[in-house]
């Protein structure tokens, strides 16, 4: 090859018909190449993080919007007139490090889960029945454990927004207020799960079969419909799930009322007179007594 037409002599845009690039492989003695899948597991551990931290906080926030509605003595009176707002600055505020405590135990299980499916994906070909039902143990134990500790962030940060305590203690507390109760909390869980799926299908219901989709430019109508009924399940879920956090702090709150308080002048119950009439409670004002917040 003359030097005219030499490959690495000629410019970018040159016509050299030998001109071209040819890929080898990546640099694999440099120290960013030696921990490459390191720094992958930080990446996805940064993600989860931060998804979780998120997530933590809208249910904080919600939380302490919800709670401060409850935690009212005279309702409308004492209810904050921008609840959400001041439960969104107080948790920036007071309990970020508790929130991302409480993400980062959730993100390495998730992390785990990810590991023993990436070995499970490496290594399917070469393993027996018993190796297979071992994995298949490990899986279903990690996946009961983020459950677990989903209910458990759940409730925990319900108490953080109620009393302010840090991660570790407001868990410990959740926890025990809920064993101490467990029929009403089974009882509660599975009604509102299944009202929540109704009103889900409802809406799912209405936007799918509520709208005419057949038209002659349109020669599969079934795509829109899915793609609607998708979209409305997705919006209804979000949407959904403050109702489901608004119950789970009333019922938190409502199980500290009731132990916390029994009606006398010195520990009125705090929850609405709607709810002490179901109950069969009230409290005891002692006559020419105006209580003041």
């Amino acid at each position: 090859m003359s030097l005219l037409c030499a490959p690495q002599a000629q410019p970018m845009n040159s016509s050299c018909p030998g001109l071209m690039c040819v890929f080898k492989g990546y640099l694999s003695t440099g120290l960013v190449q030696r921990f490459l899948f390191n720094l992958q597991i930080y990446g996805v551990l940064g993600l989860f993080w931060t998804l979780n931290w998120v997530l933590a906080l809208g249910q904080c926030v919600l939380a302490g919007a919800f709670a401060s509605f409850y935690w009212a003595f005279h309702k409308p009176r004492d209810i904050p007139t921008f609840p959400l707002s001041a439960a969104f600055i107080r948790t920036l505020r007071y309990h970020t490090g508790s929130l991302a405590f409480g993400a980062l135990i959730l993100s390495l299980v998730q992390i785990a889960r990810v590991i023993l499916e990436y070995i499970d994906h490496k290594l399917r070909g070469a393993q027996n029945p018993a190796a297979r039902c071992i994995m298949c143990c490990f899986k279903c134990c990690l996946w009961c454990l983020e459950k677990f500790i989903k209910f458990l962030n759940r409730n925990a940060y319900i108490m953080i927004a109620i009393y302010g305590k840090n991660f570790c203690v407001s868990a410990k507390n959740a926890f025990m207020l809920l064993m101490r109760n467990i029929v009403r909390v089974v009882v509660l869980d599975k009604v509102t799960d299944l009202l929540l799926l109704f009103g889900k299908l409802l809406v799912v219901g209405c936007v799918g079969l509520g709208k005419n989709f057949e038209s002659p430019h349109l020669n599969y109508y079934w795509l829109p419909i899915m793609t609607s009924i998708l979209g409305a399940y997705v919006i209804a879920s979000g949407f959904f799930s403050v109702f489901g956090m608004c119950v789970d702090t009333l019922f938190l709150c409502f199980l500290e009322d009731l132990e916390r308080n029994d009606g006398s002048p010195d520990r009125p119950y705090y929850m609405s007179k709607a709810l002490l009439k179901i109950l069969g409670k009230k409290n005891e004002t002692p006559p020419g007594d105006k209580r003041k917040k």
